[in-house]
């Protein structure tokens, strides 16, 4: 008795199978549709009879490991590969332009294709190399990516054994500050502040939320995996990607990325497919193990000058709390996250086994032994993008990221880090390198071992493509995507999660809140000539901080302090750069004035590059500043031009900062890590109050900064303000004052 139906979708036909899994299939892909048991079943394999793998009715391991045994070298090869970044935009932003192909070897402009067709080189590395992991960037909108996944997924299902593209993104749900929330209006995604400020929430069910509705989003746009949460320990108040944690405390951080990877992963109710798993489902990959917070005097090693992360407190265990008491043990049915991508720092003298220092994919003791062996982790390691590449520039983020390995070739490179455990090689749309890797085994080892070392990983990989429904239906429907995106009770949920975000550092004389329709004066800030992380250089300018037709909302809106009740001054903390070419290393500063590193060290812990001819390190002595100095300048200026008026300072804080410089010069200070102006301003008015936390130690000056170790959290004496208060982990406040609620008397140090 037949028990399924079929529906014509767009781009895409539908199979209700009544008490079984639904199936999305392309007529254009060829595929035919098998009955068995009067259930319908797609029949990949193109075998003209029911495969293992393509019964939806058997465990997601029993498939996995079937289609795992069918599969050639080369395709295996190919589920190894995880693509360079592609963008389905036609914007003219970097991205868009930077990572754009050709359609039938033409630009798009010069062709009759659209922005939602798979570029030659996508086809390619399809086709010719069995690429399946996809990495997506910029997107126009919800219903480009849900056409453009839809025309992969049918490319896809149509060639070798019609396994899937398992597309993914890094985080994109951060708010823009210009934008505008109303609560009947949608957007292109949901708007939340950046990872700090979720920490700064010290709310684990805020976060589970988050990634919940994120996940909704998500698979609406055809993306399956998540390249976070990034749940290093900040540890290093200098570091780059500071503001892409969940801030210092290894607790905190643990407690809020279970909670990120369980959101993500978990499926409830007609979407569950089993064991939590299904369509609302979304791989997290968190990162990045086994950590990266502690990079030498704040350098970052997506350069070869910041390569070593270091141990001076000899801390090492704090930063694996987040992945083995948090990512590894989910509260939900998923039980772990279900993807680790290791950093490119070299962990500076932490293999105890092997002696190694290598970029941690390359090192068999932190992947192996410690990951695999020691805590049981048996997911997908997946390396970070373009380690086995070759590096030939000390500070070029674009280029290769070969740390320890750089006398290998790139061939070598792959079978080095597979032996050493990883399954993936983030940026590489090549299989060749693997192949070869594979035949450097095969002669080591000989082909029973190197058949058995791919299907492992091979197994592994299709494990989180099963789990979550893409071999049944990877289709999405690009109407339905654009009314889910960014939909009215997302952004809501969103914006509310920002203002709880928001962190009040200062309130002297209770200023705060301020009547509506007050007169507001907002300085305008000068921005230096500066160079972005891909070394293009940002011309100097004159900028307005803020939306003012917002402010306008809210405050009439003065030209001239003079003419003000009050002034709001917004700024960024500050932004140094710890290497350049003419200058070599420098301290990387938290201050706005020009900081000389007197107390560094004179010989750096880590050290050696074969571009460079010295190993030390050091730069003390040397002198940097910020390229934002006149942020001071500023909120200084506009202290003495408002008098006896109040000031309040909105300081967007992607490290701690040396708030002494300016703040017994002013009334309030907000903190605030990604957050709509109208947000900071509903926080101004009283609208809604502050409730966050600082998710860091703030330092008193740049000599404690010196002093701390680079691996140790909380090792900092912090900065007291004139009124008393100490800004440290877990210290905000309120319109009432210091707040001493539940979360501060949990997690306070």
């Amino acid at each position: 008795m037949k028990k399924w139906q079929e529906i014509e979708k767009d781009g895409f036909n539908l199979i209700i199978n009544e008490g079984g899994q639904n199936i999305g299939y392309s007529p254009d892909s060829k595929i035919n549709i098998i009955e068995e048991d009067g259930f319908a079943f797609k029949n990949l394999s193109k075998s003209g009879k029911l495969e293992k793998y393509e019964d939806w009715r058997l465990p997601a391991e029993e498939r996995a490991k079937d289609l795992a045994s069918k599969m050639t070298v080369e395709q295996i090869a190919g589920l190894m590969l995880y693509s360079g970044h592609q963008s389905i935009s036609t914007g003219n932003d970097f991205f868009s332009k930077a990572f754009s192909g050709t359609y039938g070897g033409k630009k798009l402009e010069e062709s009759e294709a659209k922005i939602t067709d798979l570029t030659d080189q996508q086809k390619e590395f399809l086709l010719e190399d069995n690429l399946r992991h996809v990495l997506i960037t910029v997107v126009d909108d919800a219903k480009t990516a849900a056409t453009w996944n839809n025309n992969a997924q049918a490319f896809a299902e149509g060639i070798g054994l019609g396994v899937p593209v398992n597309i993914s993104t890094d985080p994109r749900h951060g708010a823009s500050a210009d934008t505008e929330f109303n609560a009947g209006a949608g957007g292109d995604i949901s708007k939340w502040p950046e990872n700090l400020g979720l920490a700064a929430s010290f709310d684990s069910e805020l976060v589970r939320d988050f990634a919940e509705i994120a996940a909704k989003e998500y698979r609406a746009l055809g993306i399956a995996t998540a390249l976070s949460p990034q749940v290093d320990i900040a540890t290093e108040p200098r570091w780059m990607r500071f503001n892409g944690t969940l801030g210092e405390d290894p607790y905190l951080s643990r407690d809020l990325g279970e909670a990120y990877c369980d959101g993500f992963q978990t499926s409830k109710g007609d979407s569950e497919i089993y064991e939590g798993w299904g369509y609302d489902s979304v791989n997290a990959m968190v990162k990045h193990w086994p950590g990266g917070g502690s990079g030498e005097a704040g350098r970052d090693a997506h350069y070869a000058y910041g390569k070593y992360a270091v141990y001076p407190g000899n801390n090492f265990e704090d930063h694996l709390i987040p992945f083995t008491e948090g990512a590894f043990k989910l509260k939900g049915k998923t039980k772990k996250a279900s993807a680790v991508m290791p950093y490119y720092t070299i962990s500076f003298n932490q293999d105890t086994k092997n002696g190694e220092n290598v970029g941690n994919s390359y090192n068999k003791f932190i992947i192996s032994d410690l990951l695999r062996d020691k805590y049981g982790y048996d997911g997908v390691v997946c390396t970070d993008w373009m380690i086995t590449k070759d590096n030939h520039v000390v500070d070029a983020f674009i280029s290769g990221k070969c740390w320890g390995v750089e006398n290998l070739s790139v061939d070598e490179r792959h079978y080095k880090a597979l032996m050493a455990g990883v399954d993936q090689f983030g940026g590489n749309n090549e299989v060749k390198p693997v192949l070869k890797a594979y035949e450097m085994g095969v002669k080591e080892y000989g082909e029973v071992f190197m058949r058995e070392r791919f299907e492992k990983s091979a197994v592994r990989l299709l494990l989180n493509i099963f789990r979550t429904g893409l071999f049944e239906n990877p289709y999405v429907d690009p109407e339905k995507s654009q009314e889910v995106v960014g939909n009215p009770e997302f952004m809501k949920a969103g914006y509310e999660a920002q203002l709880k975000s928001i962190v009040m550092l200062k309130n002297k004389n209770k200023v705060l809140p301020i009547k509506e329709r007050k007169t507001v004066y907002i300085p305008k800030r000068r921005i230096k000539e500066g160079i972005d992380w891909f070394g293009n250089v940002i011309p100097a300018r004159e900028i307005d901080p803020v939306n003012k037709s917002i402010v306008g909302k809210y405050f009439n809106v003065a030209e001239k302090a003079e003419d003000a009740d009050f002034a709001m001054v917004f700024v960024e903390s500050p932004k140094t750069v710890g290497y350049t070419k003419e200058d070599g290393y420098l301290p990387i500063s938290l201050q706005y004035r020009p900081y000389t590193a007197v107390d560094a060290r004179e010989v750096s812990i880590a050290g050696g590059d074969p571009l460079e001819s010295v190993n030390n390190r050091s730069y003390k002595g040397k002198t940097n500043r910020a390229v934002n100095e006149a942020d001071l300048d500023i909120i200084l200026e506009t202290r003495e031009a408002m008098g006896e008026k109040p000031v309040i300072v909105s300081l967007n804080m992607m490290n701690p900062t040396i708030v002494k410089e300016f703040e017994d010069k002013v009334e309030v200070i907000l903190a605030d890590f990604g957050a709509q102006t109208q947000a900071i301003l509903d926080i101004v008015t009283g609208k809604a109050e502050s409730s966050g936390l600082l998710p860091f130690n703030m330092p008193a000056n740049m000599e404690e900064v010196e002093a701390q170790c680079e691996d140790v959290p909380h090792d900092m004496e912090c900065h007291q303000d004139e009124e008393g208060n100490i800004y440290s982990f877990a210290y905000g406040l309120n319109f009432a004052g210091v707040i001493n609620d539940e979360r501060v008397k949990k997690y306070k140090r």
